[in-house]
């Protein structure tokens, strides 16, 4: 791309802006759609449930480096507890407030049982919604080239407070 852009203003062309291509996958749609309230979490839930072991696993690697590009700090892991109705002892909820926030993201993002993949999903969902919500704000409230922060509502109802995986009420 720089290369493009290095031969394009020698003939006198100038780019607007320059970027680096990014990919969008249909994984990295569904799960901006789950962080900013396109889609509800019992889809997402649902959705991620469908996964095999792998796929999970990648899930889970790809949504913890969401959050660290969306800049997520450590103090966004009570929040994303809340948010993400878990309680303070579940295991993804107290490895979130230990430590470096990359660290624990990485940690949470390798947990291996079925049910703590689920919390882990959950979790991170929530810690990447809080952190967008604070880079929107601050750095694209003005517009950005944010390819996920153009996504079309599609009329789908918007996920509010709470969400249980099971949709049974039960956290």
């Amino acid at each position: 791309m720089l290369a493009l852009t290095f031969f394009l203003a020698q003939e006198g062309v100038q780019l607007d802006q320059v970027q680096p291509l990014a990919v969008m996958t249909e994984r990295d749609v569904i799960l901006n759609e789950l962080a900013q309230g396109l889609r509800p979490i019992a889809q997402g839930i649902e959705w991620f449930d469908t996964l095999g072991p792998d796929q999970q696993s990648e899930t889970l690697r790809s949504l913890s480096h969401h959050c660290i590009q969306a800049r997520a700090v450590t103090e966004d892991g009570p929040e994303s507890i809340r948010r993400a109705g878990l309680r303070p002892t579940h295991t993804p909820a107290v490895l979130i407030t230990r430590g470096r926030i990359d660290q624990q993201l990485g940690t949470i993002a390798g947990l291996t049982p079925l049910d703590e993949r689920r919390k882990a999903f959950r979790l991170l969902i929530a810690v990447l919604a809080i952190a967008d919500e604070r880079r929107r704000a601050r750095f694209c409230s003005g517009g950005c080239g944010h390819w996920w922060h153009r996504l079309p509502s599609h009329d789908r109802p918007a996920a509010a407070g709470r969400h249980d995986a099971e949709g049974d009420g039960h956290l």
